[in-house]
């Protein structure tokens, strides 16, 4: 994984120590930035109330109540919990420019940042998050 420009993680392992804790998809997607197939992901269509948490490290990224369809095969988001929970990186992979979505404490990959689509959301903002780097954690 490239490393992230002026951000300094909370949480850091070594790769192996990822390799012990993650398993081999979700190695690949939170620390080498591949993605799951589009609608195979548990919480692609989820409405479940309560955060979402980084599969990696647990710090918060996202909640329920800015959860939307979207309909594009991923979960999507139209903000993060916080300006502080999430780094974003241009991503010039795959011919293309994008921007990557990173979890601020651990600097795993989550998925890409999209704008300007036209959702009627409050942010015009698509935060297209792969299922795999994320843990639903019910609101109590």
């Amino acid at each position: 994984m490239d490393p992230v420009v002026g951000a300094t993680p909370k949480v850091v392992k070594s790769e192996q120590e990822w390799r012990e804790q993650l398993g081999p998809q979700e190695y690949a997607v939170l620390r080498q930035a591949a993605t799951e197939a589009p609608w195979t992901g548990e919480y692609t269509e989820t409405k479940a109330v309560g955060a979402y948490d980084c599969r990696a490290c647990g710090a918060e990224l996202f909640r329920s109540t800015e959860k939307f369809e979207s309909h594009c095969g991923w979960p999507s988001f139209f903000d993060a919990r916080d300006s502080d929970a999430v780094v974003l990186r241009e991503d010039r992979s795959l011919g293309m420019v994008r921007v990557e979505v990173l979890c601020a404490s651990c600097l795993s990959h989550l998925g890409h940042l999209f704008e300007g689509e036209g959702y009627d959301t409050p942010t015009d903002q698509r935060y297209c998050i792969n299922s795999i780097a994320l843990r639903h954690v019910p609101q109590s």
